[in-house]
C-alpha cells in the first residue's frame, strides 16, 4: 500500500508540472485563444456534445463548423476559469483513477497545426484534430515515455514511433497522452492486481485506456490484448472494444508479450467510434510479417459502413454453453440472466440463434498449461527483440533476466510484495520460441481454439459468429488470435455481494460494476463481427442507462 501512495504523490506532481511550465508556450495559446475566441463568436447555432458520451460525428461536425478548435479539445494552460476540455478532464480525476501516466507536451502545438491544416482545406481523414490516448507500451519517438508500467523501460528511446503511433498522425488524429496498464501487459506476477504498475500506480478499473475512454477523457483510446486486456477493460467500463485478429494491425516497437497472440485495438465509448479508429490502425506492414498474411493488402473493409441496423439479419450465431457452465461463478446470476436477454434481442433482429455449439476441447484447455509454455517461449525471444531494437537502453537490459534482476533491487518494483513468478516460470522452463520443443507445443495449443475451439464450432455449425459473456469469452480466441468485439450488456443489480480477488482486493463485482456480451467470429472477420455489435448496440443502448462512481465535469461549452 505504501507504493500506491508513492504513485498518488507521483501523479498529484505531474499534474503540477504540467500546469507550471511552458510560460511562454501559455501566452502564445493565451493569443491564439483570443482569435479562437473571436472566430468562434460569429459562429451561431453552435451545439456542444457531453465528452462523456461525445462520438467522432459530432467533434468533428464542431470542429468543420468553427464551434471550437482542436486546441479547444486539448489545450492544458489555463485560460479564462479553466483548462481547456480533455486535458482538465484529466486533471479532473486522474489522482484518482490514476487513468493516464502522463500528457504529450507538443499536444497543443500538433493541435494547432491542425487547426491550420483544416483553416486551409487539408484533412488528413475523417478524425482529423481529434485526441486519443494509447496504450504506455505502445512506443512513440517523441517526449513521452514508453514503460509498459515498469521503471525498467524508463527514458528508453525507440529507434521511431511504431507503426500505430505513426498511422495515427498521418491520419490527423493528435496522441494527446499515455495510459497506465496492467504492468508488462499483466505478465509478471501471479500476485499483482489488474491494473496496477509501479510507473503509474493502481488504475481505478483495470486499465487506463478503458478508464479514459469510459470518462471521456479523450475521444477513444488504444488498448493491446494477448488474452483479454482489451475486451475485459472495456466490459467493467461499459464501453465497445475490438480485439482485431493477429495481424490486422501492426505490433512493431509494441512491447510485446507473445507474437502469436498480441494485438492492438480500439476501446470507445461507441461501436461506430471503435470502428473509425480500427480503420486508422488496421494494414499490412512490413515491420511485422503477420501484417502481411492479412487476406485484404491495402484494401481494407469498410468498417464504418459496416455499422448498420441490419447486422444480425441472416447471421447464424451459436452459443458455447459448456464454456458457461465450466466457468460460472454463484454470484454470476444477473450477468448470466442479461446475457440470455440479449440471445432473445439477437433472435428479434434476425438471427438465427444455434445453441450449445460447444468448443470440445474446453475442459482440457481450461485444464492445460501448454497456453502458458508458448507465452512464456514467446516472451522469452519476444521482448529480447524489442529490447534489441532501442536507441537508447539506460539500464542496460538485453533480455527477461535483465528485466527480472532489475525489478527484483529496484525499490520502486514492490519486490517481492508482487513476485515475478511469471517470469520465473517462464525461465525455468528453458526454452524460447527457436527451441525444438516450441513447435508442439505451439500446435497442441492451437489445437485449443481451432478444431477443439471457436474456429472448429464456426465450420463445424456453419456460423457466422458466436457469443458469450466477455468474462468468458477471450481465452479460447486468444490462442488462434481470432477477433472479439465486446459491447455493454448491463451491470450488477443492488443486492449484489462484493466479489473482490485475493491479495489487493481489487473489486470484481458489486451493485453497479458493468459487464459485456462478445461477439467472436473467424479470422479477418471483423467487418462482419462490427456489424453485428453495432445492430445490438443500438437495439439496447445500455451505455446510457448506467452509472458511474466518478466522472469529470469540463465541457466544451466551459471553455469555447
Amino acid at each position: 500500500m505504501a507504493l500506491l501512495h508513492v504513485g498518488a504523490v507521483c501523479l498529484a506532481l505531474w499534474s503540477f508540472v504540467l500546469c507550471s511550465t511552458g510560460i511562454v508556450q501559455c501566452r502564445v495559446l493565451w493569443r491564439f485563444a483570443d482569435r479562437t475566441a473571436a472566430a468562434s463568436a460569429s459562429v451561431t447555432n453552435c451545439t456542444y456534445p457531453d465528452l462523456i458520451s461525445a462520438t467522432a460525428d459530432e467533434l468533428e461536425s464542431g470542429l468543420k463548423g468553427g464551434c471550437f478548435s482542436s486546441v479547444d479539445l486539448v489545450n492544458q494552460c489555463r485560460l479564462s476559469r479553466s483548462a481547456q476540455a480533455y486535458i482538465a478532464r484529466i486533471q479532473e480525476v486522474n489522482s484518482t483513477v490514476h487513468a493516464v501516466t502522463e500528457l504529450n507536451p507538443q499536444a497543443v502545438e500538433i493541435a494547432e497545426q491542425l487547426d491550420q491544416e483544416r483553416k486551409n482545406g487539408s484533412l488528413r481523414g475523417p478524425l482529423h484534430g481529434l485526441p486519443v490516448l494509447i496504450k504506455g507500451n505502445i512506443a512513440t519517438q517523441d517526449e513521452l515515455q514508453t514503460t509498459a508500467g515498469s521503471y525498467a523501460l524508463l527514458n528508453a528511446q525507440p529507434p521511431s514511433d511504431s507503426t500505430i503511433a505513426a498511422k495515427l498522425r498521418q491520419a490527423g488524429l493528435i496522441i494527446l497522452g499515455k495510459a497506465d496498464l496492467s504492468q508488462w501487459a499483466n505478465f509478471r506476477s501471479f500476485n499483482s492486481s489488474n491494473g496496477w504498475s509501479a510507473y503509474g500506480g493502481q488504475v481505478g478499473s483495470s486499465s487506463g485506456s478503458g478508464v479514459a475512454s469510459d470518462l471521456g477523457l479523450a475521444f477513444a483510446a488504444l488498448g493491446t490484448e494477448t488474452s483479454g486486456s482489451i475486451v475485459s477493460p472495456s466490459e467493467v467500463n461499459n464501453i465497445v472494444g475490438i480485439k482485431p485478429t493477429v495481424g490486422l494491425a501492426s505490433r512493431y516497437l509494441v512491447v510485446p508479450i507473445s507474437e502469436r497472440q498480441d494485438t492492438v485495438g480500439p476501446m470507445a465509448r461507441t461501436v461506430k467510434d471503435a470502428a473509425q479508429l480500427l480503420q486508422v490502425i488496421a494494414g499490412p506492414d512490413p515491420k511485422d510479417n503477420y501484417t502481411l498474411a492479412s487476406p485484404f493488402g491495402s484494401n481494407l473493409p469498410d468498417y464504418v459502413a459496416a455499422c448498420k441496423l441490419t447486422g444480425l439479419q441472416g447471421k447464424r450465431i451459436g452459443i458455447p454453453r459448456n464454456v458457461i457452465a465450466a466457468l460460472q461463478e454463484d454470484y454470476m446470476g444477473p450477468y448470466i440472466a442479461a446475457f440470455n436477454a440479449a440471445v432473445s434481442v439477437i433472435a428479434a433482429a434476425g438471427a438465427t440463434i444455434i445453441d450449445n455449439t460447444n468448443f470440445t476441447a474446453f475442459d482440457t484447455f481450461n485444464n492445460s498449461t501448454v497456453p502458458d509454455s508458448v507465452l512464456f517461449a514467446d516472451f522469452i525471444s519476444d521482448l529480447a527483440t524489442y529490447l534489441s531494437e532501442l536507441k537508447t537502453n539506460p539500464n542496460n537490459l538485453h533480455s527477461l533476466e535483465d528485466v527480472r534482476a532489475f525489478t527484483q533491487h529496484f525499490p520502486l518494483e514492490d519486490y517481492p510484495a508482487r513476485d515475478t513468478a511469471v517470469w520465473d516460470a517462464a525461465l525455468a522452463a528453458g526454452i524460447n520460441n527457436t527451441s525444438p520443443q516450441f513447435w508442439p507445443l505451439y500446435q497442441q495449443n492451437r489445437y485449443f481454439g481451432d478444431e477443439g475451439g471457436v474456429l472448429g464450432a464456426l465450420k463445424k455449425y456453419n456460423l457466422d459468429a458466436v457469443i458469450l459473456p466477455t468474462d468468458f469469452a477471450y481465452p479460447v480466441p486468444a490462442v488462434v488470435g481470432a477477433p472479439i468485439v465486446t459491447v455493454p450488456l448491463g451491470a450488477y443489480p443492488n443486492g449484489t455481494a462484493v466479489q473482490r480477488s485475493p491479495p489487493w482486493n481489487l473489486v470484481e463485482a458489486a451493485p453497479g460494476i458493468p459487464f459485456g456480451i462478445s461477439f467472436m467470429g473467424p479470422l479477418w472477420s471483423e467487418e462482419s463481427l462490427i456489424g453485428m455489435a453495432y445492430a445490438f448496440e443500438q437495439r439496447t443502448l445500455v451505455r446510457d442507462k448506467l452509472k458511474r462512481y466518478i466522472e469529470p465535469h469540463t465541457q466544451l461549452k466551459d471553455v469555447v
